[in-house]
């Protein structure tokens, strides 16, 4: 930053990303575009939501289904497992390629308020698709991290069958102080690399770079400024609750309705705007170089991303 450090808030750019927030779905109202920043707005946040979960727990389901799974020949069950788990796969990837595509787009309909697809999904090509591979390897990293600190857990559950009634007051405690260190680690592991992953696109986006190089960047930023770090974590937490909270509450005044992919997304669109476009205010702060309105700003935007004038004397 040339010897000058940058003047970090949390609540200057949250006002700002409110305003800007408003100029792009409210100051006009467009339907069409409001609909086309949904679907990149789905898209960014594609395979990351949840859904309805249906649990099955009459007893006399789980037989039927038992006793028909048993009537099937093992060589075709095998197969079709098989397959299944293929298809899942298949499934998680592709949902993680378009995830990666859509957060590109999401990013250039806020910067540059408009509602396209097809432009910028060309011209973020080769960063979507880098974004993309650095995911899987991140995933599969953490597969890997996962299993490998699970297994002191299974180590103790192993014992446990043998030491049971030997030990049972002592095990009972390990068993629970294991599982809350891993739950921690794993959770601290999922937040840093959202954390991380949420810095990486805007950079990206900016410097056209490949993800390896945003990736170093997002984690020199974020050694360089934990403590306005920490404070803009902990006041995403509470935008998250907020955010939690006004979803089921469209879900209940939508009887249901807003619980439908895309169609949720669409009607909750603002919130979606406001966050993403907070995290990209808030990075903004930092220098031209985290800044994804540096080489091109929409008009209409000037009186919110740049400081007014001050007013004439009287």
């Amino acid at each position: 930053m040339n010897g000058t450090e940058p003047n970090i808030e949390i609540f200057k750019p949250f006002g700002e990303a409110f305003r800007l927030m408003k100029k792009i779905l409210f100051q006009p109202f467009d339907l069409k575009k409001w609909l086309v920043i949904g679907f990149a707005a789905w898209l960014a946040n594609l395979g990351s939501g949840g859904g309805f979960n249906y649990r099955y727990n009459r007893r006399e389901d789980m037989q039927k289904l038992n006793e028909a799974i048993s009537q099937i020949p093992h060589p075709i069950l095998v197969i079709a497992v098989c397959l299944l788990i293929t298809l899942v796969l298949v499934l998680i990837v592709l949902f993680a390629w378009l995830r990666a595509r859509g957060r590109f787009l999401f990013i250039d309909c806020i910067v540059k308020n408009r509602g396209a697809i097809a432009e910028p999904w060309r011209d973020f090509r080769k960063e979507g698709n880098s974004y993309f591979l650095v995911s899987l390897v991140v995933a599969l990293v953490f597969v890997i991290f996962a299993a490998l600190l699970s297994l002191p857990l299974i180590i103790l559950a192993i014992k446990g069958r043998y030491y049971l009634y030997l030990h049972r007051d002592r095990l009972g405690v390990y068993v629970l102080l294991a599982i809350a260190v891993w739950v921690f680690v794993i959770l601290l592991v999922i937040v840093a690399w959202a954390l991380i992953a949420s810095f990486m696109v805007p950079v990206m986006y900016r410097r056209r770079c490949r993800a390896y190089e945003a990736f170093r960047a997002a984690v020199a930023l974020i050694a360089a400024h934990p403590g306005e770090i920490v404070l803009y974590c902990l006041f995403l937490i509470v935008l998250a609750i907020a955010t939690g909270l006004i979803s089921c509450f469209a879900v209940c005044a939508t009887c249901c309705i807003a619980a439908i992919p895309y169609i949720g997304t669409v009607i909750l669109l603002p919130v979606f705007v406001l966050l993403r476009s907070f995290s990209l205010l808030f990075l903004r702060q930092f220098g031209p170089e985290y800044d994804v309105w540096a080489n091109f700003m929409p008009a209409e935007f000037l009186p919110v991303l740049l400081p007014l004038p001050a007013a004439p004397p009287a």
